[in-house]
């Protein structure tokens, strides 16, 4: 989707979307043609129209499969899930914190201030959080890999005992590792 597109809730763009079940709950996965552009738990067909307003949404009948299953694999296997396209688009800090967010290995964690240090911008760990909360694919741009910096989960959209799940799934637990 281009960044016009994207501003303009999706105008011109098609997307397909599915609620899969998920060990974590209703999985919403929607795609473009170019890849996933909205990855939640807990929406449907009216949340996604809400954020694409201008866009043509389309119940999928199998042209995503590939994507949903490897979105469910993120969930299930995360050290063994395939990398998968995504389509987002963000202002650049938003987009400097997500490229940030996927570079975390699986069953690693860092702290929103690791993550505003390694952006280039050290005193930004608010924004980062704000970042972090706005990011449209969870799971697979991992915010829930993100945790305060006395060790504490801090917030997560999908809720923190999804987050929680999350980094037990990965082998990370609670407890922060602060390598960058």
């Amino acid at each position: 989707m281009t960044p016009s597109a994207w501003r303009d809730g999706g105008r011109g763009e098609t997307i397909r979307y599915t609620v899969a079940d998920s060990p974590l709950g209703p999985l919403l996965v929607a795609a473009t043609a170019k890849g996933i552009c909205r990855l939640t738990f807990d929406e449907d067909e009216g949340a996604l129209k809400r954020r694409f307003p201008n866009a043509i949404i389309l119940a999928d009948e199998g042209a995503i499969a590939d994507l949903v299953e490897g979105a469910l694999a993120a969930i299930n296997t995360p050290h063994s899930a395939p990398e998968l396209p995504i389509d987002v688009r963000g202002t650049a800090f938003q987009e400097a914190v997500w490229r940030e967010l996927r570079r975390i290995p699986c069953g690693e964690t860092r702290s929103y201030a690791a993550i505003a240090a390694a952006v280039g911008q050290p005193a930004a760990v608010r924004a980062v959080g704000t970042a972090n909360g706005s990011n449209p694919v969870a799971v697979l741009v991992p915010c829930h890999r993100v945790i305060r910096s006395d060790g504490s989960l801090g917030g997560y959209a999908g809720g923190l005992d999804r987050k929680r799940k999350l980094l037990d799934a990965e082998g990370a637990g609670v407890q922060p590792t602060f390598g960058i």
